[in-house]
């Protein structure tokens, strides 16, 4: 055999030989990438008898601090962080920001509600932007006050539609009892709270004994709520110890479900698509902050 064509045949050999090993690195990969995927949205039995982790959606380095969620349209959600004054419309399935408004200066915002084309941000003291015609080009903005105190440090907002008013919550220092949280209503129709709460919630009551301090308010202390649109049912998520309660239009604790810690690290928002999906968004701690679609076994 000539000098060349060993070469040659080297040669060809070796480029067969490359080929055979992308194949067998991609083959081994794919097993790999999907080991990945179940593995992020896979719970300790302890919890996963309660509910499951149906789609983890990761969000960009701008809403690291992410603080509020609303479902707008399928796989879109507005969201507000905590540092700045802007509504980002964000895409879970494109992850991609499609839209950023601008609606105030650099704050502590910390949830959104959205009535049509109308959008309301609530800052941690208690204030509430109203951002008229928020996706258009001739946006107006407006404020206005709740007897909230930055020492109540307001998290929660939700539009209730069928009462046309919106919802909110003291996380820590409540404006009644200590042993209580309560859920206050501003009737869009006045933009006025009521300081008359429509729910309280009992921090000493039974169903939160295992969860109870000794610090009585820092039993329970809501990062967000959100209202089930099919039961009207209202959903509190709790930041801090992470947990989320749910209450009848009564007012009554219905359930209580404790949190993986390790999926659940930071939870700040809660938001229902309108066939009562549920959304929690995580802000970033170790991890990217995350959008996580959950779904309860008995609730």
């Amino acid at each position: 055999m000539s000098k060349r064509l060993m070469k040659i045949t080297k040669s060809n050999s070796i480029a067969i030989l490359t080929v055979i090993c992308g194949i067998v690195l991609l083959a081994l990969q794919i097993p790999v990438t999907n080991a990945l995927v179940k593995k992020s949205n896979r719970l300790d039995a302890k919890f996963s008898k309660f509910y499951t982790i149906q789609n983890t959606y990761l969000l960009p380095e701008v809403l690291n601090e992410v603080s509020g969620i609303t479902w707008l349209s399928n796989n879109v959600f507005a969201c507000v962080q905590d540092e700045n004054g802007f509504i980002y419309i964000y895409n879970v399935e494109q992850n991609e920001v499609i839209n950023k408004i601008e609606f105030a200066n650099s704050g502590d915002y910390e949830g959104i509600a959205i009535n049509g084309k109308d959008a309301y941000v609530i800052k941690s003291d208690g204030l509430i932007y109203e951002i008229k015609n928020y996706e258009s080009d001739s946006l107006e903005v407006s404020e206005f006050k709740t007897p909230f105190k930055q020492k109540n440090n307001i998290e929660s907002l939700v539009f209730d539609k069928q009462n046309n008013r919106l919802l909110t919550a003291t996380k820590d220092e409540d404006l009644g009892d200590k042993h209580l949280k309560s859920i206050y209503q501003i009737p869009l129709s006045t933009k006025k709270m009521d300081e008359k709460s429509i729910v309280n919630i009992d921090l000493k009551a039974k169903v939160l004994e295992k969860f109870q301090h000794k610090k009585i308010e820092k039993t329970f202390n809501p990062s967000d709520i959100a209202i089930h649109p099919k039961t009207k049912d209202i959903y509190v998520i709790d930041g801090k110890d992470p947990k989320l309660l749910i209450l009848n239009s009564k007012g009554e604790i219905l359930k209580v479900f404790e949190l993986d810690k390790r999926k659940f690290a930071q939870p700040e928002g809660i938001t229902f698509s309108k066939d009562g999906r549920l959304f929690i968004s995580n802000e970033a701690t170790d991890e990217s902050a995350n959008i996580l679609e959950v779904q309860l076994r008995n609730g």
